[in-house]
């Protein structure tokens, strides 16, 4: 570990070589930032089974969850590099002058363009498609931000690697010196010294709680405080509707066990609180329930301390009064390990314990029984912000419960009908955030291209001669991009 000098004097290195790339890459055009994207893309391809065996020798995640990420993470590289030729991201908008209005109209051209030096936290969880490549990293360089990756130090030498790569693909492709940066220093020191640096511009974060909080209250402690945009996990309350309990229970039964377990529980959008009415219906499906969860055998988690976690978070929740343990205890499984856990409160109970209401990372849900419609919907209404709501119901329930909807937008960022919140589809319509907690920013997303927004902001130019303006906003348009003129 690097003396408290040291370090402070690496990162300040880090940062402004950082800066410097920046004033040099936000000039580089989206056609070129775009070939840099797929080089990358190219270049992370070309590590074949070496990354993927790294990746697993350090996560235990298996060889076909790894070979599906590293999919999804060259699908997001090419994305964005699609967008930046489309054209249409900046979104230009023009007002021509109008000298004969009462006031005059001047000339006002609008486009979005990048902040500034990005800083990226890799996340534990997603080696590759949250991590040193990720969406993160893709949308910041796609906007043209130099970027700083911390490593996560739990898959340091998958980080690496792929570091490696998309170094590999600047200096093919041209870039800027430093346009990327790799910090491999993993103490807390490290993170808030890049955060409150002066030329950070933006952070980006998919992890816990207390770790996204943090950096953002680095971030307001600035003397000019910068956006965090932190993805910081959730619960996912399932509402689970009385005619579908009763007609469906078996179905839903197997696809909320499935959605718990897969993975070991370690996603951000794991089903970690199931809602329903008591009743005939609901009876039979926690028994299907609970039958198909005791079929599961314990599965390693990515690496002790998550497990630790884990198992502590779950003896604390089942010790609140009022909690019943559905599943079967285990009387001893493997260090490192975790078994799924489902458990069961009555609504009033759940009310008066906000413990129970905190994400439990792994295997976990917890089921709050209502006592009717009014206190279904109060529940949900006690929740703080969501990345997901999932409402699982017949036409019956629908046409009973039609004012749900509503009431789940105001809890979450994706509503889910009829589905599991396991499952993120990368592309222009996905929104994966919502209100805090659940991340430090609603209007924004973690996930598709709209993501990019996150790290840019409007500039308007105000009565510019064309030989003054960027070439996307010229009269004669000789990039040929999409614009809005008015």
């Amino acid at each position: 570990m690097l003396s408290t000098q040291s370090l402070h004097s690496e990162i300040d290195q880090v940062m402004n070589r950082s800066g410097n790339a920046f004033l040099q890459y936000r000039q580089i055009p989206a056609a070129k930032r775009a070939e840099f994207l797929l080089a990358i893309a190219q270049h992370i391809e070309a590590l074949g089974d070496a990354l993927l065996q790294t990746a697993a020798a350090e996560t235990h995640l298996p060889m076909a969850r790894l070979t599906g990420e590293r999919g999804r993470t060259v699908g997001q590289l090419t994305m964005f590099a699609q967008m930046l030729r489309a054209g249409d991201w900046q979104e230009l908008i023009i007002n021509t002058a109008i000298p004969d209005k009462n006031p005059p109209r001047p000339d006002i051209r609008r486009m979005l363009v990048p902040l500034g030096p990005v800083v990226i936290f890799g996340s534990s969880n997603f080696p590759f498609a949250y991590s040193t490549a990720g969406g993160d990293t893709a949308s910041a360089l796609a906007a043209g931000c130099s970027v700083v990756v911390k490593a996560h130090p739990a898959h340091l030498k998958t980080s690496i690697l792929v570091a490696e790569a998309i170094k590999a693909a600047a200096i093919e492709t041209g870039m800027p010196e430093s346009v990327f940066q790799h910090v491999e220093e993993g103490s807390f020191e490290t993170g808030k010294l890049l955060v409150q640096h002066p030329a950070t511009a933006a952070v980006g974060f998919t992890g816990s709680f207390s770790g996204g909080k943090a950096l953002w209250d680095y971030a307001a402690s600035r003397t000019n405080p910068i956006p965090v945009f932190a993805e910081m996990g959730s619960i996912n309350p399932v509402l689970l509707f009385p005619d579908a309990l009763e007609t469906q229970y078996a179905t839903l039964a197997q696809q909320y066990a499935a959605s718990i377990t897969l993975g070991v529980g370690q996603f951000c959008t794991n089903p970690g609180l199931l809602i329903a009415i008591e009743g005939a219906g609901l009876s039979s499906f926690v028994e299907e329930l609970a039958k198909h969860l005791q079929e599961v055998r314990s599965a390693p988690m990515l690496h002790t301390g998550i497990s630790d976690a884990y198992a502590k978070k779950v003896a604390s929740a089942l010790s609140i009064q009022g909690v019943q343990w559905i599943t079967t205890q285990p009387s001893a499984i493997e260090m490192g390990t975790a078994l799924p856990v489902l458990a069961r409160v009555s609504a009033s109970d759940f009310f008066h314990n906000p413990t129970l209401h905190e994400e439990i990372f792994g295997p976990y849900s917890l089921l709050v029984v209502a006592d009717s419609a009014e206190q279904m919907m109060a529940v949900l209404q006690s929740v703080k912000g969501q990345l997901t709501t999932s409402l699982m119901g017949t036409d019956k329930d629908f046409a009973a419960f039609a004012y749900v909807v509503q009431e789940a937008s105001l809890v979450a960022g994706r509503i889910v009908c009829n589905g599991v919140p396991t499952g993120v589809e990368v592309c222009d319509a996905m929104v994966h955030g919502g209100p805090f907690p659940a991340t430090t920013d609603s209007r924004f997303t973690a996930v598709g291209v709209q993501s990019i927004k996150r790290w840019l902001r409007p500039v308007a130019f105000q009565n510019f001669p064309d030989t003054l303006l960027p070439d996307e906003l010229k009269r004669t348009n000789p990039l040929e991009v999409v614009r809005v003129e008015k």
